[in-house]
Protein backbone atom coordinates (compact mmCIF):
# COMPACT_ATOMS: atom_id res chain seq x y z
CA UNK A 1 0.00 0.00 0.00
CA UNK A 2 1.51 3.51 -0.91
CA UNK A 3 1.91 5.40 2.20
CA UNK A 4 -0.60 8.63 2.70
CA UNK A 5 -3.54 6.47 0.29
CA UNK A 6 -6.00 4.67 2.69
CA UNK A 7 -7.46 1.11 1.20
CA UNK A 8 -10.21 1.91 -1.07
CA UNK A 9 -12.47 0.28 1.33
CA UNK A 10 -11.93 2.67 4.09
CA UNK A 11 -12.59 5.59 1.59
CA UNK A 12 -16.05 4.08 0.36
CA UNK A 13 -17.18 3.77 4.39
CA UNK A 14 -16.37 7.50 5.09
CA UNK A 15 -17.68 8.69 2.59
CA UNK A 16 -21.23 6.59 3.13
CA UNK A 17 -20.70 7.80 7.12
CA UNK A 18 -20.62 11.47 5.69
CA UNK A 19 -23.51 11.32 3.10
CA UNK A 20 -25.28 9.47 6.10
CA UNK A 21 -24.61 12.88 8.43
CA UNK A 22 -25.21 15.30 5.80
CA UNK A 23 -28.63 13.42 5.39
CA UNK A 24 -29.46 13.67 9.24
CA UNK A 25 -28.20 17.24 9.30
CA UNK A 26 -30.44 17.97 6.58
CA UNK A 27 -33.97 16.03 7.24
CA UNK A 28 -34.98 18.16 10.44
CA UNK A 29 -34.71 21.13 8.14
CA UNK A 30 -36.70 20.28 5.68
CA UNK A 31 -39.86 19.35 8.00
CA UNK A 32 -42.15 16.53 7.42
CA UNK A 33 -44.19 19.32 5.43
CA UNK A 34 -41.28 19.25 2.39
CA UNK A 35 -41.67 15.62 1.90
CA UNK A 36 -46.04 15.85 1.73
CA UNK A 37 -47.89 16.48 -1.60
CA UNK A 38 -49.73 19.36 -0.31
CA UNK A 39 -52.42 19.36 -3.09
CA UNK A 40 -52.98 15.34 -2.75
CA UNK A 41 -56.47 14.21 -2.09
CA UNK A 42 -57.14 11.96 0.87
CA UNK A 43 -58.07 8.43 -0.05
CA UNK A 44 -60.62 7.65 2.26
CA UNK A 45 -63.17 9.88 3.97
CA UNK A 46 -65.72 9.55 6.90
CA UNK A 47 -68.50 10.45 4.91
CA UNK A 48 -70.31 9.51 1.54
CA UNK A 49 -70.73 13.24 0.66
CA UNK A 50 -67.10 14.08 1.48
CA UNK A 51 -65.53 11.08 -0.96
CA UNK A 52 -68.00 12.17 -3.47
CA UNK A 53 -67.48 16.04 -3.32
CA UNK A 54 -63.46 14.90 -3.82
CA UNK A 55 -64.45 12.71 -6.39
CA UNK A 56 -64.64 15.78 -8.84
CA UNK A 57 -60.90 16.66 -7.93
CA UNK A 58 -59.94 13.38 -9.42
CA UNK A 59 -62.27 13.65 -12.74
CA UNK A 60 -64.62 10.60 -11.40
CA UNK A 61 -68.10 11.09 -9.63
CA UNK A 62 -69.48 9.01 -7.05
CA UNK A 63 -67.97 7.25 -4.16
CA UNK A 64 -67.99 3.72 -2.74
CA UNK A 65 -67.49 2.23 0.32
CA UNK A 66 -64.12 0.64 1.81
CA UNK A 67 -64.02 -1.17 4.66
CA UNK A 68 -66.02 1.81 7.50
CA UNK A 69 -64.82 4.60 5.42
CA UNK A 70 -65.42 5.68 2.00
CA UNK A 71 -63.52 6.55 -1.23
CA UNK A 72 -64.15 8.56 -4.30
CA UNK A 73 -65.53 7.27 -7.39
CA UNK A 74 -68.35 5.10 -8.19
CA UNK A 75 -65.77 2.56 -8.38
CA UNK A 76 -62.38 1.32 -7.11
CA UNK A 77 -59.23 2.53 -9.35
CA UNK A 78 -61.89 4.94 -11.41
CA UNK A 79 -59.68 8.09 -10.74
CA UNK A 80 -58.02 9.90 -13.25
CA UNK A 81 -56.28 12.49 -11.13
CA UNK A 82 -52.65 12.66 -9.91
CA UNK A 83 -53.33 11.58 -6.45
CA UNK A 84 -51.16 8.39 -5.59
CA UNK A 85 -52.69 4.93 -5.05
CA UNK A 86 -52.56 3.75 -1.89
CA UNK A 87 -52.04 -0.29 -2.79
Amino acid sequence: MTQGLAPSGLVRNNTFRLLVAIGLAVLPLLGGSALANPTAVPATYATKAEAEAAASKLGCTGAHPMGNQWMPCAQHGQASGSAPSHH
